[in-house]
């Protein structure tokens, strides 16, 4: 009889210690989110900054970027690679269009060939 209590006594502390692995791995994921979003909310505001705003970023290659920057009231092309960051041209703001790009428009491709083209017209005008 002593050896039966002893298995009940033994599945209870199992069932003990699997609940309170259940608790610290809730716990450790709770911490985790909120820890996340503390230091993603702080980088922001580091990175906040009145004078300097990235308005687009294209990648061409891997490590290489074109990027329309707004520098105090101008905006600049830049390219972006890994070693260099090149001016290639200044934009007015009538030549740049703020209207997002919705993901999965219905926009053709000559169509997003035609603005990838004008782009580049723009910037070998220079």
């Amino acid at each position: 009889m002593t050896a039966l209590l002893g298995l009940k006594t033994n599945g209870v502390e199992s069932f003990a210690q699997f609940i309170t692995v259940i608790f610290i791995f809730i716990f450790v994921l709770a911490l985790t989110y909120f820890t996340t979003r503390f230091v993603g909310k702080y980088q922001k505001k580091q990175m906040h900054n009145n004078n300097i705003e990235v308005i687009e970023t294209f990648k061409v290659t891997t490590n290489k970027f074109i990027q329309i920057i707004k520098t105090g009231d101008k905006y600049l092309v830049i390219a972006v690679g890994k070693d260099s960051i090149t001016m290639l041209t200044e934009l007015t703001e009538d030549q740049i269009d703020f209207t997002p790009l919705e993901v999965g428009s219905d926009l053709s491709f000559q169509e997003i060939f035609n603005k990838a083209k004008d782009i580049k017209g723009l910037i070998h005008k220079k």
